[in-house]
């Protein structure tokens, strides 16, 4: 006989297991496309593939760690040039040089989140701009890196525009496998139940026993190092980098605009935003500034009307979560 008092809790729901099974399929997609697909279509989906993880890591930052920053183009441009100058400067081999360059957004990080962390709130997220314009002075200033001209990708020649099509489609499926892959694990698991109660009320979570000051600083290193690695994939796909291209503050509205308007706090909320975002600007990206403007307003509109993105809207219609981190109630009794 079944009890009407008995519950039971899950941490997957039938709209989950298709989710995740689809998104695994379609990350596995990803490296095939060569054999198959266009150049264009190539360099589409490794842009966008790079929006993804960009605006994961930003969400990962802001969303659960409650730091909101503007200045994330650091880390995009510093694993950007570290991937140029282990190329230019060092000789290494292109595609082995994307991973080691993670290494240099983590060094950086470190030392910048100890001034960072005195700051709080709006100070904050100046502080994490002030930090991308000194990064951004510093590089033009470099003679060895070509200072304020940038530097171009020469060594990528020795491999076929077929090969390198390869490389990449490989590095941009190991990019979400890694930012949307390692951050579903990681809120999955106990640290992630630490970090949302962080997220939360820091104060509370303090009480019960959360090291928020070593939670927050191990978030701002995850985040710069996934930051940094999409930036590499996306001059590598660029075969060039300059100072204001890498350490553009336009990443950071990318950020702000794909998370707010998608869904913050939420993984489902980036992926939707970063798709919206991306053909929009290929629909609407020739009418320049009134885009912009156009964009702006949106994210204004959704921030007021509706808090909880587009993916907020769209579990009011239906709860159909894709990737759920908590523990769902079952109160069909067995």
């Amino acid at each position: 006989m079944t009890d009407p008092h008995f519950a039971t809790v899950r941490r997957h729901t039938r709209s989950s297991r298709i989710a995740i099974g689809c998104g695994l399929l379609l990350v596995l997609a990803i490296p095939t496309m060569p054999f198959w697909a266009s150049s264009g279509h190539i360099r589409w989906v490794v842009e966008l593939g790079c929006f993804i993880a960009i605006a994961q890591m930003w969400n990962l930052l802001a969303g659960y760690g409650g730091m909101v920053s503007v200045g994330q183009q650091a880390f995009i441009g510093v694993g950007g040039y570290a991937l140029f100058v282990l190329v230019t400067l060092f000789g290494i081999d292109p595609f082995l040089a994307v991973p080691l360059s993670v290494v240099v957004p983590a060094l950086v990080a470190a030392p910048a989140y100890m001034l960072l962390r005195r700051l709080d709130g709006p100070y904050f997220a100046i502080g994490t701009w002030v930090l991308a314009e000194v990064l951004r002075l510093i590089t033009s200033n470099i003679a060895a890196v070509n200072a304020g001209s940038g530097m171009t990708l020469k060594a990528i020649g020795k491999y076929s525009a077929y090969q390198r099509e390869i490389g990449l489609t490989l590095l941009v499926a190991l990019l979400l496998l890694l930012t949307l892959g390692g951050t579903y694990l990681l809120l999955r698991s106990r640290l992630g139940l630490a970090l949302t109660a962080m997220r939360d009320d820091a104060v509370a979570a303090s009480s019960q026993g959360v090291d928020v000051g070593r939670m927050r600083f191990s978030i701002y290193l995850l985040a710069a190092v996934g930051t940094g690695l999409a930036g590499a994939i996306y001059f590598m796909a660029q075969l060039r980098i300059s100072p204001t291209s890498g350490f553009d503050p336009y990443w950071s509205s990318i950020c702000i605009f794909i998370v707010m308007v998608g869904g913050i706090g939420r993984l489902e909320g980036p992926i939707i935003g970063a798709i919206l975002y991306f053909f929009a600007t290929r629909l609407f990206g020739q009418y320049g500034s009134a885009y912009l403007v156009v964009l702006g307003l949106v994210t204004l509109i959704v921030a007021i009307r509706a808090p909880n993105g587009l993916w907020g809207l769209m579990l009011q219609v239906r709860q159909w979560p894709w990737f759920p981190t908590g523990y769902i109630l079952d109160k069909r009794g067995k």
